[in-house]
């Protein structure tokens, strides 16, 4: 099941296994429990502190048990977790034999300090970027506390089970038997929905903190990157990001950084927040900003004011807070939201094997997401406003080769239409004869770009009618001491490659108006 050089790596890692662990597997006689029964066999010739054992006492197949020998502690995958999972498997091996993980001591006494019996199940697919988050969580959660339990299930092995709870979208957690939370949350999400005292713990403390001379907003590649430059300047600085990696979180492939051939959103993510972390940075994740409120006079401090009640103060500001996916905003298309309206094919298609789903966008996005779906789905229809195609050749000819496509051109997606529990079609009119047309379907994906995160900025900085903060060519906005770099802002073609070196000029250009401040006790004794 495994090649020698990935057993090599893993056999490095069971190293750190403390106690004796047993994999206690449900298996059939079908194709995929054989798969299954070689990679835990494999695991199990890795270690001596690691046995396995056939049980077949759970009804789901096939699916195995991680075990603490002799103890309850326990992790449950229904399903063979590689793809985007086997890192999780491997934490899972780890955590169940006595490692400790790599989170603060503070969130591992909230997590042992929760009160209730939770049961939590989550539906992932292996191609998911953002499923590995959650399941990680989850299994933390159960190795640390007894009286929560978690199975991680692989949605494509267990399809009667994903229609019969009517799963549309990954992750997508129970708890309970009932549904807890859809698409990409951290340990510190999950435990704030169980702690209703979280949020406020965390506002207080946010608020205790000193003045920074530089505040960014925003942990994408611009954020990340202004931190940095902020940080090797010697100043305090500090980041609030409503989620560290912004939008790359979402991404599954990129080719196009210049010095890396290919790598994937959540690995590059990982990377710049530990660049953040290896200076002197103030990482506040999973606060979102609420309003900025510039300062008051030149050399003052302005103040950032997040959604949980706290407020910072700082000598300069740096927004960075990027974008997300643009809705249609039409009807049905909220009603059905993780109903078969669906933004991220990568995450979500595997769900949709065999059935007819649409792509609305004929951009780049849209049609490899197309591309990427045809070989999952029975058939798709690619909506395009324009009267041709906006992606790269080499693209658009991939696309038309495929047999199972169909690419209408010249067309305004008018509604989503549903049965009150899942999508069954969508309406489009025909931009030339002004035809409405229905298609039949189960899955709708909308990939029509990206609209800048600066609702909250409305009131403060001068913004472009489609909501893009206004910059000069050294970042700087139309409040003094307030400087913006990235997706949204105005600057030209939304890259990552030029949201990181505009957020290193957002910061060099903050650095310089500091040094060029005259110190607010000097300036009222000249008055």
């Amino acid at each position: 099941m495994l090649d020698a050089n990935l057993k090599e790596q893993l056999k490095a890692y069971l190293a750190n296994v403390k106690m004796p662990i047993e994999l206690i597997a449900s298996l059939d006689d079908g194709a995929k429990s054989k798969e299954l029964q070689g990679l835990l066999e494999d695991i199990a010739s890795l270690s001596s502190l690691v046995s396995f054992v056939r049980a077949d006492d759970d009804a789901r197949k096939p699916s195995f048990l991680i075990r603490r020998t002799g103890t309850d502690i326990a992790v449950r995958f229904a399903g063979i977790p590689m793809g985007h999972e086997f890192t999780s498997l491997v934490l899972a091996l780890l955590q169940v034999g006595g490692h400790p993980p790599k989170v603060s001591e503070d969130v591992i006494e909230q997590v042992k300090a929760l009160d209730g019996d939770f049961r939590f199940e989550t539906y992932f697919s292996l191609s998911c970027q953002n499923c590995p988050d959650v399941v990680q969580a989850l299994n933390l959660m159960s190795v640390l506390n007894p009286r929560i339990s978690h199975v991680a299930i692989d949605g494509a092995l267990f399809k009667e089970e994903v229609d019969s709870r009517k799963v549309l979208a990954v992750p997508s957690v129970f708890l309970n038997g009932e549904p807890f939370g859809q698409g990409r949350m951290e340990l510190e999400q999950i435990l704030a929905k169980l702690d209703t005292g979280a949020v406020a713990r965390a506002a207080e403390k946010i608020a205790a903190k000193e003045p920074f001379d530089v505040l960014v907003v925003g942990g994408g590649p611009a954020g990340a990157a202004a931190a940095i430059y902020a940080a090797r300047k010697g100043i305090r600085t500090g980041i609030v990001a409503e989620r560290f990696g912004g939008q790359v979180l979402d991404t599954m492939a990129i080719e196009n950084f210049i010095s890396v051939p290919h790598t994937e959103g959540p690995k590059l993510a990982a990377h710049l927040e530990q660049h953040v972390k290896d200076y002197d940075v103030d990482i506040m994740n999973l606060q979102k900003a609420a309003k900025l409120i510039p300062a008051d006079r030149p050399g003052g401090l302005a103040t950032v004011e997040l959604e949980n009640g706290a407020s910072l103060k700082a000598k300069t500001v740096i927004l960075s807070t990027g974008a997300r996916w643009r809705q249609m905003n039409v009807p049905g298309e909220d009603e059905y939201r993780n109903r078969g309206v669906a933004y991220c094919p990568h995450c979500d298609g595997p769900l949709y094997k065999g059935k007819r789903v649409a792509v609305i966008g004929g951009g780049n996005s849209g049609v490899e997401a197309a591309i990427d779906l045809a070989g999952l789905a029975s058939h798709v229809t690619l909506i395009e406003f324009d009267n041709q195609l906006r992606a790269d050749a080499v693209l658009q000819r991939k696309l038309y080769s495929l047999p199972n496509v169909a690419v209408v051109t010249s067309a305004l997606t008018t509604e989503v239409h549903g049965n009150g529990e899942r999508v069954i079609g969508l309406t489009y009119k025909d931009r030339n004869s002004e035809e409405s047309h229905m298609v039949e379907l189960e899955g709708v994906f909308v990939q029509i770009g990206l609209v800048p995160n600066t609702e909250w900025l409305t009131d403060s900085v001068a913004l472009t009618q489609r909501g893009e903060i206004e910059i000069d060519h050294r970042g700087h906005t139309s409040i003094e001491g307030v400087f913006a770099a990235g997706d949204a802002t105005t600057v030209p073609y939304k890259q990552i490659v030029i949201a990181m070196g505009q957020g290193s000029t957002a910061a060099l250009s903050a650095f310089d108006y500091l040094i060029r401040q005259v110190p607010v006790e000097e300036a009222a004794a000249a008055a």
